[in-house]
């Protein structure tokens, strides 16, 4: 009889966590002949200015700025950016080596993604086949494939939203009879206490904390970026994340020890209920 496999989701901020800096600014900003210093600072006026989410408005930055310039805008060309994106180490083998491991505990892996970033930049990735499914700021495009409007904006405290969707197994983002439909905790697909959330930042704090505090593990990555250590080191004594780890997903890395840690305790949790009292209740009355 074959393993009966337990899965485990595991979901990644992409900017800042998976990828050095945000995902536009490898090539898309550059190519715009702005600094990415001076697109941010203009994105933050326009927040102010039109009581703006950051979100919407680096999105709308993105599509006004290309009317000004020679620079291609359709959904393939967005797509193209992403090939340009630069990994933290161990990045790119990482994410296959995992589901190896977690196979060998009769564990099913599944990565997803939960970023303000661009999708579309995002899909373009050469580690984009590795996730269940890709939640992230998109645009809605016209019949050339021209972006017009935004079709989605995730934000720092929607993203709390996305968890629920894995929760409960709702493949989507449109489907909102589902998410608030209620559904009994051993009907849903990944429980929270077998989910955890890789950050960096302060649009993961409400993430970070949800599931820490549903008995899930978070994890907030620092890189060598002035500060970034203190930040991670202070949300973890303000009890918002399980675990601190240098942005290095190398083999025998921080990152990948304490996942691999975290793997082998749910395989051990798993393993041992077959000797808790429901079993036997089950069996005695099967007798």
């Amino acid at each position: 009889m074959p393993p009966k496999y337990t899965n485990i989701a595991i979901c990644y901020d992409f900017d800042g966590t998976l990828a050095k800096g945000n995902i536009q600014e490898n090539s898309f900003i550059p190519e715009l002949g702005m600094s990415k210093k001076d697109f941010w600072r203009e994105v933050g006026e326009l927040k102010k200015k039109h009581e703006m989410d950051e979100i919407l408005a680096y999105m709308y930055l993105l599509i006004s700025k290309t009317k000004d310039t020679d620079v291609k805008i359709d959904k393939k060309s967005i797509k193209e950016h992403g090939k340009n994106v630069k990994y933290f180490p161990g990045v790119e083998d990482y994410f296959k080596r995992i589901k190896e491991y977690a196979k060998g505990k009769e564990i099913k892996i599944e990565h997803y993604i939960i970023s303000s970033g661009t999708k579309e930049m995002i899909e373009g990735t050469s580690i984009a086949g590795y996730f269940e499914f890709i939640y992230a700021s998109s645009f809605m495009y016209d019949q050339h494939g021209i972006p017009k409007w935004p079709a989605l904006a995730i934000n720092y405290t929607t993203k709390t939203q996305y968890l629920f969707r894995i929760n409960k197994g709702i493949g989507n983002v449109w489907d909102n009879s589902e998410i608030n439909k209620f559904t009994p905790e051993d009907k849903r697909k990944i429980p929270f206490e077998k989910m955890i959330y890789i950050g960096d930042g302060e649009t993961d704090i409400p993430a970070m904390k949800m599931v820490r505090y549903q008995g899930g593990n978070s994890i907030a990555v620092y890189s060598n970026k002035k500060g970034s250590k203190r930040n991670a080191l202070e949300l973890l004594e303000q009890k918002r994340v399980s675990y601190v780890a240098k942005a290095d997903y190398s083999e025998k890395g921080e990152v990948d020890t304490i996942i691999k840690s975290i793997i082998d305790k749910i395989a051990a949790q798993e393993s041992i209920k077959k000797y808790s009292t429901d079993p036997v209740k089950q069996k005695i009355n099967s007798i």
